[in-house]
């Protein structure tokens, strides 16, 4: 799919949505674009925001805590998303600084989370990380750990929202994302994090519901 000519990067990615949520039959409003900005400074994301961009996602606390307090009073209808491993230690930072969290994937943290928000007195939505590639070195609950996972977790009244992946790299994704969205769909979460810059249309075809981008928006790190 060919960006449209002359468009910005974030312009560019709206169109690639709209075109990849058109061929699978959804309205394109069902599509959260998180942009990924870890790494990057303050003046590398103004831009986005003055185009409309309200949703970013951060891999670590003390990155967001850092750099967006200046960000998010200037602008106090952003999001922060956190998108990256997170310390059953830090869950209470999280709590107060995201919107919502992408990364529960065991029991310790499920009960990090649920002290934090009760401590904080605020709900955040949850998404469960699923080591959808039975990756050794890749963070994310097993899948057959899953069903206990969640049923702890409702227990404990967390906001489980939906389920999370990242598939393995250098292989087709598709079957991955269709995995994910099966489990979603297994366990009534309507929710799915999945895919980023060099696979979101394939991931929006199947079902995505946040899609987290990075690269295509920065451009490339070095």
């Amino acid at each position: 799919m060919t960006d449209p000519e002359g468009a910005t990067p974030l312009a560019a990615i709206r169109a690639r949505i709209a075109q990849a949520a058109a061929i699978a039959r959804r309205p394109a409003s069902e599509i959260t674009l998180v942009a990924v900005s870890k790494t990057r400074p303050a003046e590398a994301i103004l831009p986005l925001i003055a185009e409309g961009q309200r949703v970013f996602g951060e891999n670590r606390v003390q990155e967001a805590d850092a750099k967006w307090p200046p960000l998010q009073e200037a602008h106090p209808d952003l999001q922060l998303h956190l998108i990256g491993q997170l310390q059953s230690n830090k869950a209470e930072e999280a709590v107060r600084r995201f919107d919502c969290i992408h990364s529960l994937d065991r029991r310790s943290l499920l009960s990090a989370l649920a002290r934090a928000m009760d401590k904080v007195g605020r709900q955040v939505p949850l998404f469960v990380q699923v080591n959808i590639g039975a990756e050794e070195q890749k963070g994310g609950c097993a899948i057959a750990d899953l069903p206990a996972l969640l049923t702890e977790a409702r227990a404990a009244a967390l906001p489980v929202i939906g389920l999370m992946c990242v598939p393995p790299a250098g292989i087709e994704p598709a079957p991955f994302f269709a995995l994910l969205g099966k489990l979603a769909d297994d366990h009534g979460l309507g929710e799915r994090s999945m895919g980023m810059s060099e696979d979101f249309e394939t991931a929006i075809m199947l079902g995505a519901t946040h899609i987290r981008v990075g690269s295509a928006l920065f451009g490339e790190r070095f």
